[in-house]
């Protein structure tokens, strides 16, 4: 692992590749659902609501944690890509588990398909090197 420095690229522009620019607002928007997911889970374990609330701020907080230090594209470390995916695969898996925790399995199952797919195509486009202007 290393640390970032501030004049690193982080990511490659999105000039003539608007496909890798959708991909990587879904991306973001997968990301927003796992975390909700995730409170939704840990708020559900619970009858207390203020443990319920303690436990769905625990869990939300150490998703966000994990996320920003290890995956998020200005993480403060940058482990190598696999371990980059299995941050992903926890985070972002673990959300679509956390659906189907609560009950919703069809859910969970497409949101987890999607987010597969989705981080396959985002990995394959940052390898890429960007079109010529």
């Amino acid at each position: 692992m290393h640390e970032r420095s501030a004049d690193d690229p982080v990511l490659p522009s999105t000039a003539g590749r608007p496909w890798w620019a959708a991909n990587e607002l879904l991306a973001l928007l997968l990301e927003l659902v796992a975390l909700g997911c995730l409170f939704g889970w840990g708020f559900s374990l619970a009858d207390n609501l203020a443990v319920r609330s303690l436990l769905g701020c625990a869990v939300l907080a150490a998703a966000i944690v994990l996320w920003a230090l290890f995956a998020a594209p200005r993480a403060r470390f940058r482990p190598p890509l696999a371990g980059v995916l299995a941050v992903k695969a926890l985070v972002l898996g673990g959300g679509a588990f956390a659906l189907y925790g609560v009950g919703h399995p069809t859910a969970a199952a497409v949101m987890g398909a999607v987010v597969v797919v989705n981080t396959a195509l985002a990995e394959t486009f940052r390898r890429r090197p960007a079109p010529a202007a």
